[in-house]
């Protein structure tokens, strides 16, 4: 009997330590998803980078300041903890006054911003190899890959690759047109195959957004093609033609893979050369 009582209430206790673990779940994960409701900030007038007469982005303080007093005013937590983000990224403490500090500090405790914390080099990581190892697939052939941190556009190249295409270095800031690449991200739009005309350089482009669930858009994949150096360097000299295309047959090792579907691998057996290889059936 007693051991039918001890039993019993084992059982008991499991199922109201399970319950209120679940519940504390559910809870919690229900709280995370408060937390992250509301609308991106740069939908906002006050997203606080500004563009400067050089179309640079800029941080704007002013802007970070309207944004600090109208999220303490009105709740928006997904807005709110991008804004967070973003103030931790450019050291925003050590440039509030002392006024503006106090309500920055009433804005990370209503929002939670000790959980808002500075992982992006870590999240970007596997987007740094990417590029590098695209940009080094390609040598010598007037392509660039970088990536932007767009947590911090004032400084937002980490890895680029082939640079002397733009003459740009890590650490350099971004332009307008990765600024403008949150909007069209929200817009469902690509910024795929673009041309850009700076003086007498002409660019072929494409930008890839790196995006986060919690923050929206932090980074940017980017090609840049220099089209004067193809077109003037390149085409006019039979030379210049075979060494391009030298390096882009280039291969550093050689390996034993087969990346062909079940047909094409039949075809290449049968003397199938390329993929535009009409004659073997």
């Amino acid at each position: 009997m007693f051991g039918t009582e001890w039993i019993g209430s084992v059982l008991t206790d499991l199922t109201a330590s399970s319950l209120f673990v679940a519940g504390g779940f559910v809870g919690g994960r229900l709280q995370e998803r408060r937390r992250l409701t509301g609308r991106p900030l740069h939908d906002y007038d006050f997203y606080p980078y500004a563009a400067t007469p050089e179309n640079f982005a800029e941080f704007s303080l002013k802007d970070f300041r309207l944004a600090v007093h109208h999220f303490l005013r009105n709740t928006d937590s997904r807005a709110a903890r991008q804004l967070i983000f973003i103030g931790e990224q450019n050291n925003v403490k050590d440039q509030l006054n002392a006024s503006d500090l106090r309500a920055y500090e009433r804005l990370l405790a209503k929002y939670h911003g000790a959980g808002v914390t500075d992982d992006t080099r870590e999240f970007l990581e596997n987007y740094h190899i990417i590029a590098r190892l695209l940009g080094r697939t390609f040598p010598n052939m007037g392509i660039e890959v970088l990536v932007h941190d767009l947590s911090n556009p004032s400084h937002s190249i980490a890895t680029i690759e082939s640079g002397e295409v733009t003459g740009r270095v890590v650490g350099m800031g971004t332009t307008t047109l990765l600024v403008d690449l949150k909007r069209r991200v929200n817009l469902g739009q690509d910024k795929l195959n673009y041309e850009l005309n700076i003086g007498a350089r002409r660019f072929k482009c494409t930008t890839i957004p790196i995006v986060r669930k919690e923050f929206g858009v932090v980074g940017a994949i980017c090609i840049n093609i220099d089209i004067n150096f193809i077109r003037d360097e390149v085409q006019p000299s039979p030379d210049r033609i075979v060494e391009f295309f030298r390096n882009y047959c280039r291969v550093d090792m050689k390996l034993e893979e087969n990346i062909l579907s079940k047909e094409e691998y039949r075809k290449a057996l049968a003397g199938k050369k390329q993929f535009r290889d009409f004659t073997v059936a």
